[in-house]
């Protein structure tokens, strides 16, 4: 009897079905628990915009305010990838990207190189970058990144901070490191965000400004103002020593050798640099090299070759170094590397 008058009032228009309109996005939260088919609903009026993406893909970006947006991306390519990717000329910005599944690599038009892989937060300042983002074939990326212009790091961090983080041009890596709980935390807020308005709204915005301030914090990227000319001189050279770093991986580079080239004691430029950037100078070091080694290995090279490339002379001593660094033998990464292709 109750079916009866409830299809009666449907159609005489009384009453109406309501549809479900979110649009799920398969997004892992846990990035080493969730199951690959974890799904979100966006709700129709989250204010999530579509960005042209991979078939098969999905990317989608979200404005929390001014100089802060958030963008999220389920990426499963059927075939090795290299999509072009540019940085708006004249526009500094730092970008925070939090890895949920899989990896996934950058690599800039100057020879700039960034790894991404599940577990990790990796931070990195782009301005007037150009370069492509690369995706291995049949492995799903899933990604949450924050995007903070020049303007809002000024505006929250300081402008000398700013001014340290930004490259003069190109892409600067600045740092790598496990993802915290509370990062997760808010990374799973922001992709199950609903509601455009009123205290929906207001969340998104509490957690990014929380993500953003806990990855700060875990990066080391909160730097201590500088005061006064000789304080700026030295975070110069400590900032010099850093790019020197990047730009000579291969080469035998000790921590005494790049005190000296920047003018500064060894014993201050430890000091210096860990204040400055979260990390001894040694540790950024083997930590570069390491993600350059896996980005070599994956395009196939040998593993003594990957290990002259970025700095190791003796192939046993670069097998030990990636061992303790990764997890696994630079051998089998390569292996792995090959069966993705």
């Amino acid at each position: 009897m109750r079916m009866t008058i409830i299809r009666v009032l449907l159609r005489a228009g009384l009453i109406r079905l309501r549809a479900d309109r979110s649009v799920p996005i398969p997004m892992p939260l846990d990035c080493e628990h969730a199951a690959p088919d974890t799904a979100l609903a966006a709700p129709a009026d989250a204010g999530w915009q579509r960005l042209p993406a991979l078939p098969g893909s999905t990317v989608e970006k979200l404005d929390i305010e001014p100089g802060l947006t958030v963008v999220r991306s389920s990426v499963l390519p059927r075939d090795e990838v290299r999509e072009a990717s540019t940085n708006p000329p004249g526009r500094g910005t730092l970008v925070l990207t939090v890895g949920l599944e899989g990896r996934s690599a950058f690599r800039g038009a100057r020879g700039e190189h960034l790894g991404f892989a599940a577990g990790y937060v990796t931070a990195a300042a782009f301005v007037c970058s150009a370069g492509e983002r690369c995706y291995a074939a049949g492995e799903r990326v899933v990604q949450l990144r924050l995007l903070v212009d020049e303007d809002a790091v000024a505006r929250w961090l300081g402008p000398e901070v700013c001014r340290r983080l930004m490259p003069a041009r190109g892409v600067r890596a600045l740092s790598s490191a496990r993802s915290s709980p509370g990062g997760i935390a808010h990374a799973q807020a922001l992709l199950r965000g609903a509601g455009a308005r009123g205290l929906a709204a207001l969340d998104r915005r509490i957690h990014a400004l929380s993500l953003l301030a806990e990855q700060v914090r875990v990066l080391g990227l909160s730097l201590p103002a500088a005061s006064g000319p000789s304080r700026r001189h030295e975070h110069d050279r400590l900032a010099r020593a850093r790019d020197l770093m990047h730009a000579r991986l291969d080469r035998p580079l000790t921590i005494a050798g790049l005190a000296a080239e920047v003018g500064m004691s060894e014993t201050r430029f430890k000091a210096g640099f860990r204040e400055a950037f979260g990390v001894p100078p040694g540790q950024m070091l083997l930590q570069l090299r390491m993600e350059r080694a896996k980005a070599l290995l994956d395009a196939g090279c040998q593993v003594a070759q990957a290990g002259w490339q970025v700095g190791y002379a003796h192939p046993g001593n670069f097998s030990t170094a990636f061992t303790r660094h990764v997890g696994c033998t630079p051998r089998d990464w390569l292996t792995k590397a090959a069966r993705r292709r």
